[in-house]
């Protein structure tokens, strides 16, 4: 067995009592999975959770790894894309799941992005009322944002994200040698969750973004080892201080409310995720000037990066009363109005309760 356990050392802890667990940032660490399994005393049977492009890729590798530490491995495919993260889907994980006699003491390993992590995430919240799991994020998006922090689930057809669980997998492996076999757009995609850290939560890694956009862009290893470390860290420090989005982790769905809105009314089809919630932290920026009071310099600065990313920033063009539709959906909106992120300036935000949601739709110039 290769006992490749380089990432051990240099791990990432979400400090969540006795559901901690490490992030292991490295790369080429994949052939680690099996070694780190064994550490973590999981089950001798796991499930790989994942799709044909990334399976096409990584299946075997994750599962020699597995195999060679004395696991014994089924591997459960489903469709790529967020249109098919829903419950037909999940039965399918779940039929699979049963057919394979994992029980108990079984586990399973998310192998793939935003999708597959969620899905396979919930699923192992669910089945059994409960089983390990493990994430191997495959997308820039998910090693910087889904993989982290719990929040698994499925989408449905009125929304984003309104069925799912807070589950903490067993440790999150991100190998950054995976990222090459992403497409471009793919890859860029997940800028807009980095990008969210820096407006939100640290200047400093706004400006390091904005000084590194080139060498980002190129997939600079050194760039991106050092951005994707503190996208996890910044993550990892909300979620401690939050696990359950009882308050503070709200900050994180900054540009997500329209995002999710933009998402919904394409019908999950023409914009990646990352995408969506660029066109909505675009929109974010313009309502925080128009009603929040960050200064115009700070607008114009958040869009520059966006662009100079090479990120959407422009709403599709649907009604007003769509995206209101879309919005009042989401599952931050409650009795007492919709929770709102704002960014106060580069690094600083508050939110507050918008009980009016179409003033937000106003600033955004959305027509009739």
């Amino acid at each position: 067995m290769n006992k490749n356990n380089s990432s051990v050392v240099d791990a990432i802890k979400v400090g969540l009592g006795d559901r901690s667990y490490p992030i292991h940032i490295s790369t080429h660490n994949l052939n680690s999975l099996g070694f780190l399994c064994l550490e973590h005393k999981l089950g001798r049977k796991a499930a790989i959770v994942t799709n044909p492009t990334i399976g096409a890729h990584y299946f075997q590798p994750a599962e020699a790894s597995l195999v060679s530490a004395g696991f014994s491995v089924c591997k459960i495919e489903i469709p790529d894309g967020e249109q098919y993260k829903n419950s037909e889907t999940l039965n399918l994980i779940y039929d699979k799941l049963i057919e394979n006699g994992l029980d108990r003491g079984s586990f399973i390993v998310a192998l793939g992005g935003g999708v597959i992590g969620d899905m396979a995430g919930y699923a192992a919240a669910t089945y059994l009322r409960g089983i390990p799991f493990v994430q191997v994020p495959t997308t820039l998006l998910a090693q910087v944002d889904s993989s982290v922090g719990g929040k698994t689930g499925i989408n449905h057809h009125k929304g984003k994200n309104l069925i799912g669980a807070f589950y903490q997998p067993k440790f999150v492996l991100i190998d950054l040698a995976l990222l090459d076999s992403l497409s471009d757009r793919e890859y860029i995609s997940g800028f807009a969750e980095m990008l969210k850290y820096g407006v939100v939560l640290d200047g400093k890694f706004f400006d390091f973004m904005h000084a590194n956009a080139e060498k980002l862009l190129h997939r600079d290893k050194d760039c991106l080892q050092f951005a994707v470390k503190t996208s996890c860290m910044l993550k990892a420090s909300i979620v401690e201080r939050d696990e359950r989005e009882g308050g503070l982790r709200a900050v994180l769905n900054y540009g997500h409310t329209i995002g999710h809105a933009v998402e919904t009314l394409t019908d999950y089809r023409q914009f990646l995720h990352g995408e969506a919630v660029s066109i909505g932290m675009a929109q974010a920026a313009r309502i925080s000037e128009a009603m929040g009071g960050a200064s115009t310099a700070c607008t114009e600065r958040i869009l520059s990066l966006l662009t100079k990313l090479h990120l959407p920033t422009d709403l599709p063009a649907f009604k007003a009363d769509d995206y209101l539709a879309a919005i009042l959906h989401d599952k931050k909106v409650k009795d007492d109005g919709l929770s709102f992120v704002f960014n106060k300036d580069i690094g600083n935000f508050y939110i507050d309760k918008v009980k009016d949601v179409s003033r937000l739709l106003k600033v955004c110039e959305i027509g009739d």
